[in-house]
């Protein structure tokens, strides 16, 4: 043909390494087609046959079907497509992989006594968790956190701000604070508080005031109560007392006109806000929540928040003691 050499199918099978079973194979399932036959039948091959068995091998060795072969070789589809398809699919195979990875680093790192059995069971089915099974658990949680507080300004920084972002390659320890985080997810009653704390301080805002409440309140509290906590100031002292009056004086600018103008009122109002706040899973879901996402680990609140609470109700109390006669 034109001059052209031909091969036939054992010297093909020499050229390219591959049997001749699987050249075979390749012709009867029109992959590699014979350029020629001899009047005898046998099949000849031309140099092209040499560069679609080089491509048809190096795409079976990526993985790629035959099928998907057949279309790029016959151009129903391009390379280019093909690969970035392969490539995203082998992307989501290596994050799995490295999450397995990191799953059973953390398993073992834990020892394997009989009592943590059904513990590692469940943790390995909760860091096994496809990203889209993941983020239906953390939208779940935060959606009943939330709920009916969607058109709230600050909706959509504060729950980007609460969301578990889980790593393609996590460390170990990140998986463990994963599972913890998961567990805390599905607890109704933490779920049932959030609400609460979340519902509340909303209230409180200022119908001019487009901040995040929650955010404001316990930086002010970070703020203006953990210096006197780490100086041994009591609360129920008379040194406490330019803290409470400076916290009342904050969160009554954040309730503007719906701040009540009796101060016993204000303190008992904030008191209240500040132990519902004062919930230890919160503290913890903060930390698991650094962990995994990689944010540096933050203090904890409730040695501020407690501090906060007495001295408030110490006032309350201090201001409705009878006087003896």
């Amino acid at each position: 043909m034109n001059g052209e050499t031909l091969y036939s199918i054992g010297e093909l099978a020499r050229r390219t390494g591959l049997t001749v079973k699987t050249i075979r194979f390749y012709a009867d399932t029109g992959l590699v087609p014979p350029t020629d036959r001899t009047p005898a039948g046998y099949r000849r091959y031309g140099a092209d046959a040499v560069a679609r068995i080089d491509l048809v091998r190096t795409l079976r060795e990526l993985g790629i079907d035959l099928a998907t072969i057949r279309r790029v070789l016959d151009r129903e589809v391009s390379l280019p497509d093909v690969a970035e398809t392969h490539a995203q699919a082998l992307d989501v195979q290596i994050r799995v992989l490295r999450q397995r990875r990191a799953v059973l680093t953390a398993i073992v790192g834990r020892g394997s006594t009989p009592e943590e059995v059904d513990q590692k069971d469940l943790m390995h089915q909760l860091a096994c968790l496809s990203e889209a099974q993941r983020r239906h658990l953390v939208d779940d949680f935060l959606g009943a956190v939330f709920d009916g507080l969607h058109d709230h300004p600050a909706f959509a920084a504060v729950t980007h701000s609460l969301t578990p972002l889980l790593p393609d390659d996590p460390e170990p320890e990140q998986i463990e604070a994963w599972v913890e985080l998961a567990e805390l997810l599905q607890d109704h009653d933490f779920r049932a508080t959030l609400h609460g704390m979340a519902h509340n301080l909303a209230v409180d805002r200022a119908p001019d005031d487009g901040t995040a409440l929650p955010r404001i309140l316990a930086e002010a509290v970070r703020a203006q109560v953990t210096p006197a906590v780490e100086n041994g100031v009591a609360p129920d002292s008379p040194a406490a007392d330019p803290v409470v009056t400076a916290l009342s004086t904050h969160y009554a600018r954040i309730l503007g006109s719906q701040a009540p103008q009796d101060t016993a009122a204000l303190h008992r109002r904030l008191a209240d806000r500040l132990e519902q706040m004062n919930d230890p899973r919160r503290d913890q879901y903060l930390s698991l929540l650094a962990v995994i996402n990689g944010w540096p680990a933050p203090d904890s609140l409730e040695p501020a928040l407690t501090w906060a609470v007495e001295a408030l109700r110490a006032r309350g109390r201090a201001r409705v003691r009878v006087p003896q006669r």
